[in-house]
């Protein structure tokens, strides 16, 4: 096992290496770069996968479509950080493309939202693609692809701004739709501070990006034993946080 901060050619995003494995690789993925280019074409920046062939190039033949996303099970969006489990088998893409599919993979977000959340609760809400564009949607009229999407989480601490309340949540998605937890929690009316696209433009930090960390993932290896690993919070969200605490805190 080796941990490494990694990294850069040229066109190569910097990525944090959490655990090497030989059969997959987990990395802490930073805010601001795309995992793969969609429909096979050339992105105009860098992505996770230009790093992922750089340094894994075995991966070049795993997967359903290696040319594209090699080693891609799962995906997070451009703006949200955290755990990123690669494949560099196809044995092992194809054993957690079945966990994947079946749910067996406990993923564990963090989100700082706006206003006062309940201490727990489950958003049971479906999605869909709004029509004409890429934004997704749970209650735009005529929306395509509309699929079932269950998110439950927990609140850890509540705080106070000047006149404006904040929660810092952690959470559950039972379902792995495309900008979920940002849809769900806009529709129970507590947007993810900094979400360009489904929250409040303008917030204290100006934080240009959603405060969504992708936290921990947790699965069974082929083996049958239980694997879950951290990816460590990035400065910008963490010095929130601090920010927040400074002022006080409550959970009640």
């Amino acid at each position: 096992m080796r941990r490494k901060k990694e990294e850069t050619k040229e066109n190569v995003p910097r990525t944090e290496v959490i655990l090497e494995e030989k059969d997959f690789a987990v990395l802490n993925k930073p805010a601001g770069i795309i995992v793969h280019a969609p429909h096979r074409f050339k992105a105009d920046h860098p992505t996770v996968v230009d790093f992922v062939r750089a340094r894994y190039p075995e991966t070049n033949d795993v997967g359903d479509d290696p040319k594209t996303r090699p080693g891609i099970v799962h995906r997070l969006d451009k703006d949200t950080s955290g755990v990123l489990v690669v494949a560099r088998t196809n044995d092992f893409f194809l054993h957690l493309k079945r966990l994947f599919q079946r749910r067996l993979v406990k993923k564990t977000y963090c989100a700082l939202v706006w206003g006062r959340v309940s201490l727990e609760g489950v958003i049971d809400i479906p999605i869909g693609l709004k029509p004409g564009s890429v934004k997704r949607s749970a209650r735009a009229r005529n929306m395509k692809m509309v699929k079932n999407a269950v998110t439950e989480y927990e609140t850890i601490s509540r705080f106070t701004r000047g006149e404006e309340e904040f929660s810092l949540v952690r959470v559950f998605p039972k379902t792995g739709r495309t900008h979920q937890i940002r849809v769900h929690f806009l529709e129970i009316h507590h947007p993810i501070v900094g979400d360009q696209m489904y929250g409040k433009r303008k917030n204290p930090w100006e934080l240009e990006r959603q405060f969504l960390h992708a936290e921990s993932v947790e699965f069974p290896l082929p083996d049958g034993k239980r694997f879950r690993i951290e990816a460590e919070m990035p400065e910008d969200l963490s010095a929130i946080v601090e920010d927040l605490e400074k002022m006080g805190s409550r959970r009640s």
